[in-house]
């Protein structure tokens, strides 16, 4: 069989799976299975798939069909122009979180110190690391999704330091001019309702966020005020339907606003330490 038909194979296959883009996930996957880039999978599409190549991209497609997440699978997603792996220890960077890393640059000026709580692959505060000359301190609770942050810090040569803690319990007060989380806010109840390829298969400490969604803000928000220096900013990524729920925590804070993703919903939630705070 050569590629072009192998290609329509799984693209036919991954459709009556009602999986998600099928001709570019039979491409990724396929790439990912000869070792090559989507280019050449075009450039060859004549050239007969050797048997290892088959045998890979067979078990492949049988893992994404099942419901296996395509960045599981390749162990590979891309994030604010850098390419970071993956394993099923962390969450799988999504596009809308790179308004959390704008947002983060637009109020970096004069800013020596960040960091990212609950970093997961990295991808937050490793892109600010790359981004900027400031010192980043990165913490998760999971020592597992620290070890793949760090690898992803020395594979893209990204100054990180890496800490295993619940939030920010191993760091001092008024130390940083910015806090930055991706905190887990789907509510435990709504779990029944999200994408299979989420719900058995990304971490549930990363996902849930307690019944309403919002047990870690309650505890990352005071945790932000601590770790702050007077005027710094707390940036966070937030779930849509408790956009009015975390500004109301927000209470005491200055400066605070809720910035919309490109399909207009709520995802970015910023606020300022007072500066006599």
């Amino acid at each position: 069989m050569d590629i072009r038909t192998a290609l329509l194979q799984a693209q036919a296959l991954l459709e009556d799976a009602k999986v998600s883009v099928p001709r570019l996930t039979a491409e990724v996957l396929l790439a990912h299975a000869t070792g090559h880039d989507r280019t050449w999978l075009y450039a060859h599409s004549d050239e007969e798939l050797r048997e290892v190549w088959w045998i890979h991209y067979g078990r492949y497609l049988h893992e994404r069909v099942k419901g296996k997440p395509t960045q599981y699978i390749t162990g590979r997603q891309e994030f604010f122009g850098h390419e970071f792996r993956v394993t099923p220890a962390v969450l799988i960077p999504r596009p809308e979180t790179e308004h959390v890393v704008e947002a983060v640059l637009e109020r970096a000026a004069g800013a020596s110190a960040f960091v990212d709580i609950g970093t997961g692959s990295g991808a937050i505060g490793i892109s600010l690391a790359l981004g900027t000359k400031a010192r980043v301190i990165a913490t998760d609770i999971s020592t597992t999704a620290l070890q793949v942050a760090a690898g992803n810090a020395r594979r893209l040569r990204a100054d990180v330091n890496f800490l295993a803690c619940d939030l920010g319990s191993a760091i001092a007060a008024e130390a940083f001019d910015i806090v930055v989380s991706n905190p887990p806010y789907v509510p435990a109840n709504d779990s029944a309702t999200i994408q299979l390829e989420v719900r058995e298969y990304e971490p549930e400490i990363a996902l849930y966020g307690g019944a309403d969604g919002l047990d870690i803000y309650r505890r990352l928000i005071p945790e932000g005020m601590r770790l702050l220096r007077p005027s710094g900013w707390l940036v966070m990524e937030i779930g849509y339907a408790i956009a009015g729920s975390v500004s109301a925590l927000l209470s005491g804070w200055d400066d605070t606003e809720i910035i919309c993703d490109l399909a207009g919903l709520p995802r970015v939630a910023v606020a300022r330490k007072p500066a006599g705070g």
